[in-house]
């Protein structure tokens, strides 16, 4: 799909300003407008033809002020600097020439011309080939590989909105999960602490509860034993352990039983998972400890094991699904590691996979445990095809704006469960695109194998960014939180793309949600607020028009 471009209009900005001394009204002063012989228009015309500063003299008998039209000078909203200009222009972005380029962070060109924006296979950069040849690699490739087929299915995207809650949380969106045995039920969390929980199939049967944490949810997993329990891990240092039916919940470790010691002090619960083999519950908080509640008494067990740097932030737990010695974690200290469960203890990692900033995510690929896709602050999506072979450098790069500001949930590109060649990923993306005057932030499916952009899907209608994305494990459903709204897509029929779905449904919430009985408040702070506009200003988008957009991976450049 071809994409259309504002141009960068050259005609300088003006502002007339009114001083005056008198105090009329509004009504009165709208009429002497309206009489004015000499219009707006040709008073801007005549401020630019005498260098941008003229003073008109207006008939003080009709109680009329004299008026300054200046010609404001251009400033960079990113530098400061005058002379040129950055950010916005409708809805394209316009590059500070004086910063490095957003997307891949290198000197000399803008984000608009940067070559991994433009090139077909999305950006990748592929590591040098490295020949192991060690037993294990071997062993590797003769009894693992063999799980993964040669030829790849063909992908099914979901590219269409199928039904919606629009401002289902009073705040943010902060992680998705699907029910395991229930394929309609849909779990969030969100930086209110809630848990909501949506069964999508009919739509309006949605519940929020509010009791569970204090501040932001961070995580949630489903018990291995109970499937309508489910774990979460919070900001709060808590983890809690909640029934789904009656919104019941119970604290099962509370890492700052003192309570408020200050903000220095203070511990918050970020990554977390369940080693079913292991019998045990992992989280990791923002002071680089570990964890551990067996799940079988819900009681603590042992003391918190330090596995990232001290002080740093442990945002991602993930246990090997066919190994389940094997942890990997990352964090704050720019480090992804994977540990042995048989000998935690500090600085004994198996091995430790640098990184350039921040690491957001860290998976194990779903079938064979093989693979690792993390996701980096630095724009970068990392991918290792083996955990056997050398892991001193990924087998492949790609560029992919991860890189964002505050108030968002950060981006974390996540295996497809489904796919048994492990090599689909899914991830939301930062920097917009121009999408016929509207700036849309579409949802990338990316082929892991090659860096090749498998398809870009987005809604007209929703012009906000969608950062929290999860594909379902059994159907070929995507949900994504966006601001404080859910979406579930699913793939368009090709026989029904000239006909008016019907069965599309979409639910505004005001507020007005019941959690335990009583009314949902929004949240007090601002934060969000930006991110919480549904439709863009000044566009008339009708949310009952299914007007999906893909772009296949077809085209080769972005103009």
């Amino acid at each position: 799909m071809g994409l259309t471009r504002n141009k960068r209009k050259t005609d300088p900005e003006i502002v007339i300003a009114r001083d005056t001394d008198s105090e009329l009204s509004s009504s009165s002063s709208e009429e002497e407008e309206d009489n004015d012989p000499l219009s707006e228009s040709e008073e801007e015309d005549e401020a630019v033809k005498n260098g941008g500063k003229i003073e008109l003299e207006k008939n003080k008998a009709k109680g009329k002020a004299p008026i300054t039209v200046k010609l404001i000078k251009k400033v960079c909203k990113v530098c400061k600097q005058p002379g040129h200009e950055a950010g916005f222009k409708g809805a394209t972005y316009i590059d500070c020439p004086m910063k490095p380029c957003f997307l891949c962070k290198m000197p000399g060109h803008t984000t608009m011309s940067c070559p991994h924006r433009v090139v077909t296979d999305h950006g990748i950069l592929p590591t040098s080939h490295r020949n192991t040849k060690n037993p294990i690699d071997f062993v590797f490739k003769r009894q693992l590989q063999p799980r993964i087929p040669p030829i790849k299915p063909k992908y099914l995207i979901p590219d269409q909105v199928h039904c919606a809650v629009i401002r289902y949380h009073s705040r943010r969106v902060t992680c998705l999960e699907f029910h395991p045995t229930k394929n309609n039920i849909l779990l969030s969390g969100d930086k209110k602490g809630q848990i909501g929980v949506w069964d999508f199939a009919k739509v309006y049967e949605k519940n929020v509860y509010g009791n569970i944490h204090s501040v932001q949810v961070n995580n949630m997993r489903f018990s291995p034993t109970n499937d309508d329990m489910v774990y979460s891990a919070s900001s709060d240092g808590t983890i809690g352990y909640t029934d789904l039916e009656t919104g019941t919940s119970s604290t099962l470790l509370n890492i700052n039983p003192d309570g408020w010691q200050g903000p220095n002090n203070w511990k918050m619960l970020y990554g977390m998972d369940i080693n079913s083999e292991k019998g045990v519950v992992l989280a990791a908080d923002n002071f680089g400890f570990l964890h551990m509640i067996d799940h079988r008494t819900n009681n603590g067990t042992g003391e918190p094991i330090l596995i990232h740097k001290q002080g740093s932030k442990v945002v991602g737990l993930d246990c090997n699904p066919v190994q389940p010695e094997l942890l990997l974690s990352c964090g704050n200290d720019h480090f992804a590691r994977i540990w042995d469960m048989r000998k935690l203890q500090p600085k004994a990692s198996l091995y430790d996979l640098a990184h350039k900033r921040v690491v957001n995510s860290a998976y194990f690929s779903p079938s064979s445990g093989t693979k690792i896709l993390t996701t980096c602050q630095d724009n970068r999506i990392r991918i290792w095809d083996s955990i056997f072979g050398n892991l001193d450098l990924p087998s492949r790069e790609i560029v992919h704006s991860n890189d964002f500001n505050r108030h968002l949930t950060p981006f974390k590109a996540e295996w497809d469960p489904k796919d048994t060649s492990e090599s689909l990923i899914v991830v939301g993306r930062y920097i917009s695109e121009n999408y016929n005057g509207t700036a849309l932030h579409p949802i990338d499916f990316i082929d892991a194998s090659n860096g090749q952009l498998v398809a870009e899907v987005m809604d007209p209608n929703i012009t906000t960014i969608t950062p929290v994305n999860k594909l379902h494990p059994r159907d070929d459903v995507l949900a994504s939180g966006s601001s404080r709204s859910l979406f579930i897509w699913r793939p368009q029929d090709k026989t029904e793309m000239v006909e008016e779905k019907k069965d599309k449904k979409i639910i505004i919430c005001y507020g007005d949600s019941k959690k335990n009985g009583k009314k949902q408040k929004r949240g007090s702070d601002d934060e969000d607020d930006e991110d919480d506009m549904f439709i863009s200003k000044g566009k008339n988008i009708k949310l009952n028009k299914p007007q999906a957009k893909t772009t296949k991976s077809t085209r080769k450049t972005k103009t």
